[in-house]
């Protein structure tokens, strides 16, 4: 069945188009990447996506939204946050993909996956089940970080990766872009963000090597960036590539801070990154956060200001005004809704009903709307 043709945006900021490289997003409401733990732990389906991961994007494909970013996808068995995440390190998972991409695409949105690696942060539960972390009892595994410190009390100590290990996960996020594109995917994301392998190479508290990869700025920068540059390789020049960061880690001292993220924007617009997802933390436990409603936004909207990088905002975004008035003021040039898209997959058909704006619907469902 194929979708109903495009109706053009009536005079909303949240209902442009917007183009990067070759690829033109219907609109800007955006849906981050949210793990969503229900793969198959091992065995040949292991990491591959089924009847619950197509009908979750399809749902909001059909709501309207205009880029869906799947949830973090490892490139490696051992790069997973859980079990039971899904996997893009071999064809099996390719081919469940390709199903999901198909019909994104053929309802107008755009098929993004976000690509990551959990570092130490790996071989945990499902969040509903305690989220702790498993050993091979359970199918879990040691993770492996930039330095042999746990995540957290309780957490094991990881495994401090040596620099051949490293240029090794850096050909695993190559082969996964790779992958990505046989899939049908038109966006990539590289996940630097919450803590994770890439996020702890960022930070000095996480980081404590003394070889090419720690100590400076420069040298805590080389893995993103070789991750970067060996992505951009093998993903095609006329497709985007978006780089999640969080942009503090909300420590006092021996933190990732908001002004190296401005400064590593510059680097990763350098090295052909599209467009950076900024959200915030997730490297340490018990972090003091000034949660509220887009309390990340600022962060967003000075990398935009000081650098030439567009940004998209997340962070408790949920409102149809509130996600206008952050495009319509310049602090950022798309939205990314999370938590709200689970709890409302139409919420981009309310908010274009809201804002007077005109939106595609799918002709089986035009005579509800």
């Amino acid at each position: 069945m194929s979708a109903a043709p495009a109706v053009p945006a009536a005079f909303t900021a949240l209902f442009a188009p917007y183009t990067l490289r070759s690829v033109t997003i219907p609109n800007r409401v955006w849906m981050a990447p949210m793990c969503q733990y229900s793969a198959e732990a091992f065995g040949p389906n292991a990491g591959v996506a089924d009847e619950w991961h197509f009908a979750h994007y399809a749902a909001r494909a059909v709501g309207g939204t205009g880029l869906i970013i799947q949830e973090a996808t490892a490139v490696s068995p051992e790069g997973r946050i859980s079990p039971y995440d899904l996997g893009i390190w071999n064809d099996t998972q390719v081919e469940a993909l390709r199903r999901i991409t198909s019909f994104l695409k053929a309802r107008g949105t755009v098929p993004g996956i976000q690509i990551g690696h959990a570092g130490r942060k790996a071989s945990t539960d499902r969040p509903w089940t305690g989220g702790g972390p498993v050993g091979s009892e359970a199918h879990g595994w040691r993770p492996a970080a930039p330095s042999a410190l746990p995540f957290a009390e309780g957490h094991p100590v990881p495994h401090e990766l040596t620099v051949d290990e490293i240029a090794g996960i850096t050909r695993q996020f190559a082969a996964a872009a790779e992958r990505a594109l046989a899939a049908g995917y038109e966006v990539v994301e590289i996940h630097g963000a919450h803590g994770y392998l890439i996020g702890e190479f960022l930070s000095p508290r996480s980081n404590k090597r003394t070889d090419a990869y720690g100590g400076s700025f420069e040298n805590r920068t080389r893995f993103a960036l070789d991750v970067v540059d060996a992505v951009r390789t093998v993903w095609p020049e006329e497709l985007p590539l978006f780089f999640r960061i969080s942009a503090t880690d909300w420590l006092e001292e021996d933190g990732w801070t908001a002004d190296e993220t401005v400064r590593l924007a510059g680097l990763l617009r350098e090295h052909g990154v599209d467009l950076l997802d900024v959200s915030t933390g997730g490297l340490a436990p018990g972090v003091s956060i000034p949660v509220g409603p887009g309390y990340q936004v600022p962060f967003a909207t000075r990398v935009k200001n000081e650098t030439t990088l567009p940004v998209a905002a997340v962070g408790l975004i949920t409102e149809p005004q509130q996600a206008e008035k952050i495009l319509t003021n310049g602090e950022a040039d798309a939205v990314l809704l999370g938590r709200e898209l689970l709890r409302d997959p139409y919420w981009a058909r309310r908010a274009a009903d809201e804002l007077g704006a005109e939106i595609r619907t799918p002709g089986q469902y035009r005579r509800s709307w």
